[in-house]
């Protein structure tokens, strides 16, 4: 059975101004851009050592906060005049782990405490704490819009993608695989599986694609295996939607994978024309397999 659709806000028009809770990565700095292009003047939020340095300088006004405090996050932002936000960027653990202010920095404070002890700590799944933070920006009158909304353009679309096409062999895979994918996606697993003449080769876990596709090369050491990727089904898209980018690309390759099938409109390609150059130098076959698809 799969989980209910989440009703999201509809976008505000340009120039309302968008605010932008940031953690690491490439993609804060492609949503900051098109919504700047847009229109919206952009009032960026940064995790504490989670951002991007150079995001600052694409906002008109920017912030930091706490991870933990998440209470103080909706108040920061309606100082900005801000109403509606966008919220996206990877966290990265051993920036916390490691930093020896850890403890004083990262304490969490008051409505942390609250959720945790009220509901987080029965499911800490991504998609519970993404429900929790929503909910207290909500309170403060923040509202959470539709991550994908401003880069429909970076979007996984059906289709082959790139000039190379994908051979009647990784066909056969990606239809073997989509149906094993769904359900991993029902199940909350992970995101991605690799395959190879229809047979599993790795499924992702808690390490994250990028580990996983190193795992799948070292399993198979002859490569030409597929990596198929998605989103589970009623994925909340204000956050953690599935990405993948050039670095993808490049790791696919070195670890042998030749074919990388996406969900059409479910996943994010950052820099997606520069991704699909550099598949296309390295030979690995991109498609967008439909929503319908079983």
């Amino acid at each position: 059975m799969t989980s209910a659709l989440t009703i999201l806000p509809d976008p505000p028009p340009p120039p309302t101004p968008i605010g932008l809770i940031a953690g690491g990565g490439r993609l804060p700095i492609v949503v900051a851009e098109s919504l700047r292009a847009a229109g919206h003047p952009v009032h960026g939020l940064g995790l504490r050592d989670q951002y991007d340095p150079m995001l600052p300088t694409l906002c008109s006004s920017f912030q930091t906060a706490g991870l933990l405090k998440v209470g103080s996050w909706g108040p920061l932002l309606r100082k900005s005049g801000v109403s509606h936000a966008v919220m996206v960027g990877r966290v990265d653990k051993a920036k916390v782990m490691y930093d020896p202010w850890r403890i004083v920095r990262n304490l969490p404070d008051y409505r942390m405490i609250s959720g945790w002890v009220r509901n987080l700590r029965h499911d800490m799944r991504s998609h519970n704490l993404l429900r929790f933070v929503a909910n207290e920006l909500e309170r403060t009158g923040v509202h959470l819009l539709d991550s994908t909304v401003p880069i429909q353009d970076q979007m996984a679309a059906p289709g082959v993608m790139t000039a190379a096409q994908p051979t009647d062999g990784q066909r056969s895979d990606i239809a073997f695989a989509w149906p094993l994918l769904n359900e991993l996606l029902r199940l909350d697993i992970g995101q991605a599986i690799a395959v190879r003449e229809r047979d599993v080769i790795a499924v992702e876990g808690v390490e994250g694609t990028d580990r996983m596709m190193k795992r799948a090369g070292e399993l198979c050491r002859k490569g030409g295996w597929t990596l198929c990727k998605g989103a589970r089904a009623g994925h909340d898209r204000r956050s953690d939607v599935p990405t993948v980018g050039v670095a993808t690309i490049e790791n696919l390759h070195k670890a042998g994978g030749r074919c990388l099938a996406l969900a059409a409109g479910d996943v994010i390609m950052v820099d997606k024309s520069e991704m699909l150059s550099r598949a296309d130098e390295l030979g690995i076959c991109v498609v967008g397999v439909p929503a319908a698809t079983v």
